[in-house]
């Protein structure tokens, strides 16, 4: 059998969910809290509280861990309502003229994260 073969259903890592309660952008920065750090979590969970040992955002997250983003979403959603995550701003700034755009180093990681693919 092949590895492929183990691999859960995305919809039964979210208990069949497609929305969280908390609403993230793709962009939004996640961390870990001190609470987080001392949850016993299943696997899925338990990976995005490593990952966000450093700040990381949803859709980097997504890729490292090769879950579907709206999966992430509604993990990393749980595990904010929990208090085992937190959001800071997302990952864009604001410019002078008043446009949002997103910041360099983001399009720099996004790009990084394509191109390993």
């Amino acid at each position: 059998m092949s590895e492929s073969s183990f691999r859960v259903p995305p919809y039964a890592i979210t208990g069949g969910r497609t929305r969280s309660d908390v609403d993230l952008a793709i962009e939004s920065l996640l961390s870990t809290t001190e609470q987080g750090k001392e949850a016993k979590l299943n696997h899925e969970k338990a990976g995005i509280i490593k990952l966000c040992a450093e700040m990381m955002s949803v859709a980097e997250v997504s890729a490292h861990m090769k879950i579907p983003l709206q999966v992430i979403k509604v993990l990393a959603g749980d595990l904010i309502t929990a208090g085992h995550l937190k959001t800071g701003a997302t990952a864009t700034s604001q410019k002078g003229d008043g446009k949002e755009r997103p910041d360099l180093q983001l399009l720099n990681r996004v790009l990084d994260g394509l191109q390993s693919l």
